[in-house]
């Protein structure tokens, strides 16, 4: 264990050259990639070997549901267009090893639903390729992934040309490795479990899919011949974050920025914002999950790029998430009938994170029953709010312990149910039976889950900022799909205008929900997945040529 807090230093005096000594860290980047790509070349042929051993056991006994997924994704192959060199396609038969780096493969959140439905589409695309993920989950081994990612996503992966190596080095990226300095010591840390990641193979491409910038620049330091790739959650660093820290800013760090001590963290945060500006100069291709990170994104990374980057300057590309709207819809009708089933309930489905701000919620939910509205489509129904989201360790078990605390002294423990780790069986039902989605987190940069409620026909009142606002809630031919909010009032506002529509206004709104939850399907995202691949498999055979 001395050896890595002696190997972060290190790094950390490698970032620092990067921006004072960049010839002689390219210099002595590329020597130490060479010496880890001969390391692995071991590693390379027995993965190799033991795919082409997978493919010949997997063929006979799954020839005919082979054929049918042949058949389907020729539909989307068909529609996407070409790469970006001479309008042509890449190879179909690029047999490339693609890393994706994701330490927390196994976490079942909507980043993993993005991992897994680029993993697929990869392999639809690329038959021949193998996809290697790069994990931290040592307590589970492939078949309990790939069980868990059937199960939870309904995603169907090819198992042999999927394979998954184990990193020893995932602490390094915990937020409780780094009491203080966080931002920093994190970014730092992903670098460790990248050298860690290539101790294990060096790939032919490598695309992270969680948001670790720094990890990605370290292989374009060391192998300037493999694209790299970045699908960008959320910024690490933005300039709302920065303008948060004043008296009066949103979110979790609202304020924390005067006096003396403020003062120093507003220039760590600056010094901060730009090293991840420079490190994200040297990505080849950047997909963002929404407008508003996009927006972000560009700002931050778009001028560097532009200076510092080679010839594949590609624009940073929105892909939005792949949610899972086509299966909500079959599963939950919207129709004068369903109408007869549904109550005036509001559902929040979210992690029980601090940003996802709940307190707000139970607090505006408890200044609109203390409105003592009357809603003539519910006429013998009191309204409920229900807090469906999962637990993960103590930390979140303490939250929901004082969430019940705030909402039995706002006195409306009556009217709150917390559900917590639901299953998907329950989350469904509970999207049937309910008539509003709630979303309280500030600039929540896509919002899953509000797509989510409109798939399943809910009516939505989110947070005035981020994805939500300017991807999802939207309008649709002129007419609104849901409401924006910012406070307490606001938001009671909202539930009351929610539950107060007529039931033609009402099943209206939830059609124009559904129809604008149609813009985030699996096959959307896979078309532009595809198409940002294209780019990287394209650059892989170039610099091989070269």
């Amino acid at each position: 264990m001395g050896a890595f807090p002696f190997f972060l230093s290190l790094l950390f005096v490698v970032v620092l050259s990067f921006v004072f000594l960049p010839q002689t860290l390219r210099l002595l980047g590329e020597l130490l990639g060479r010496h880890l790509q001969r390391s692995s070349r071991t590693r390379r042929e027995l993965l190799l070997s033991r795919v082409e051993k997978e493919q010949q056991a997997y063929g006979n006994e799954h020839h005919e549901q082979k054929l049918k997924e042949e058949d389907d994704w020729e539909e989307i192959e068909g529609s996407m267009i070409g790469s970006a060199v001479n309008g042509g396609k890449a190879d179909r038969e690029w047999s490339g090893i693609v890393g994706f780096f994701h330490p927390f493969c196994n976490a079942g959140g909507g980043g993993e639903r993005v991992l897994w439905a680029a993993v697929r589409a990869t392999q639809r695309r690329w038959p021949e390729a193998i996809c290697v993920v790069y994990t931290g989950d040592h307590d589970v081994d492939k078949a309990a992934i790939l069980k868990r990612v059937k199960e939870r996503f309904n995603i169907h992966l090819h198992p042999p040309t999927v394979h998954f190596l184990y990193l020893t080095t995932r602490h390094w990226v915990l937020s409780s490795t780094w009491p203080r300095f966080t931002l920093l010591g994190q970014s730092l840390g992903s670098m460790v479990l990248a050298y860690d990641a290539f101790t294990l193979l060096v790939p032919d491409i490598f695309i992270d899919t969680m948001g670790y910038a720094f990890a990605v620049s370290l292989s374009s330091l060391f192998f300037p011949s493999v694209p790299t790739g970045a699908y960008v959650h959320y910024p690490t660093i933005s300039t709302d974050m920065l303008d948060s820290l004043h008296s009066g800013g949103q979110g979790i760090n609202a304020g924390t920025g005067e006096g003396l001590r403020g003062l120093a963290k507003r220039q760590y945060w600056r010094l901060f914002a730009k090293l991840y500006c420079l490190v994200g100069s040297s990505i080849d291709v950047v997909m963002t999950n929404s407008t508003w990170t996009q927006s972000h994104i560009k700002s931050l990374w778009g001028p560097y790029r532009n200076r510092h980057n080679k010839t594949t300057n590609y624009d940073i590309d929105v892909v939005f998430p792949p949610v899972a709207v086509e299966e909500l819809a079959s599963e939950i009708e919207i129709s004068e009938a369903s109408e007869e089933k549904r109550g005036p309930y509001i559902l929040y489905i979210a992690q029980f994170r601090p940003e996802k701000n709940h307190q707000l919620i139970l607090e505006a939910f408890a200044s609109f029953l203390q409105s003592n509205h009357s809603f003539p489509a519910y006429p013998n129904e009191i309204p409920k709010l229900v807090l469906i989201g999962s637990v993960r360790d103590d930390d979140d078990a303490r939250r929901v312990y004082n969430l019940r605390l705030l909402a039995h002294e706002l006195q409306t423990k009556e009217n709150v149910d917390f559900v917590c780790d639901a299953t998907w069986p329950q989350m469904l039902e509970w999207m049937r039976k309910a008539s509003v989605g709630v979303n309280g987190m500030w600039n929540e940069h896509f919002g899953i889950g509000v797509v989510e409620y409109q798939a399943a026909g809910l009516i939505s009142v989110v947070n005035d900022s981020g994805g939500p606002k300017l991807d999802i809630v939207v309008e649709v031919d002129g007419k609104p799909t849901g409401f924006h909010a910012s406070t307490v009032g606001q938001y009671a506002e909202g539930f009351r205008s929610a539950l107060s529509l007529s039931k033609e206004e009402t099943l209206a709104m939830r059609f124009r929900a559904r129809r604008s939850a149609e813009r985030f399907t699996d096959r959307g995202f896979a078309e532009k997945w595809i198409e940002n691949m294209d780019r990287l498999t394209t650059l892989q055979v170039c610099r091989t040529r070269e």
